[in-house]
């Protein structure tokens, strides 16, 4: 039964947990024990996994991740607790042990690579004027502004932070490939969806902010795995 499942969204890089606001009310209305969206410090791939470890202990009964982005990596660390049922992948990375982010990233280097800039704080930012061209080309450009002037910055050191466990070769997978995507290539996203073993994969004509461009489609995958999990 659904209530007995809880649902944990995991933001990426430049977001915060409101990322999800237009996906959380698709998934209200399906009756879980628990919608949570946890707000990472993005200070490291070590703190970013135990804060969502933490938020996974809160919780009773199965659990299924759901991780956007960044938020694909941190899942993987993160999601070989024993009470997680499943990871759903959002336009996301899917490291294996070993790899990082960024090493991905540079395999084949996405469209908005260059507009990135890091400050002398080192953290690292996606240029506010290019932000919606950047990463959510298909939302309108007021919701873009607004994304950029308040995106949350990562320390540009937690791209390089390397798996060590991958949770996808021990709990099922399902991914979510954009198409459109140029703050992760697609090309990437379609190699690890495929290596992950994913249940289901569906791709979207959809920039890198899927889960607020195509809410429906999205909220679709995520209810399709909670109906595998419970």
């Amino acid at each position: 039964m659904n209530g007995e499942l809880n649902i944990i969204l995991v933001h990426g890089f430049w977001g915060g947990a409101a990322h999800w606001s237009k996906v959380i009310p698709l998934l209200a209305q399906d009756g879980y024990a628990s919608i949570s969206a946890v707000e990472l410090p993005l200070t490291s791939l070590a703190d970013d996994a135990e804060r969502t470890r933490k938020m996974i202990a809160q919780k009773n009964g199965p659990v299924l991740l759901v991780g956007h982005s960044y938020g694909g990596a941190v899942i993987t660390e993160a999601g070989n607790q024993p009470n997680v049922a499943g990871l759903v992948y959002i336009a996301a990375f899917a490291p294996d042990a070993g790899e990082s982010p960024g090493g991905i990233t540079q395999e084949h280097v996405p469209a908005a690579a260059a507009n990135l800039a890091p400050d002398s704080d080192g953290y690292l930012w996606v240029k506010p004027a290019l932000f919606h061209e950047s990463f959510c080309q298909d939302l309108t450009e007021e919701e873009g502004m607004v994304m950029g002037v308040t995106q949350k910055a990562p320390l540009a050191s937690a791209f390089g932070d390397a798996i060590t466990n991958p949770a996808w070769k021990n709990k099922p997978s399902w991914y979510q490939i954009s198409s459109e995507d140029r703050m992760i290539a697609p090309e990437n996203q379609k190699r690890m969806s495929e290596r992950i073993g994913a249940r289901k994969v569906i791709t979207l004509a959809a920039g890198h902010a899927s889960l607020a461009s195509m809410p429906s489609e999205v909220a679709a995958l995520i209810t399709e795995a909670a109906a595998a999990c419970k």
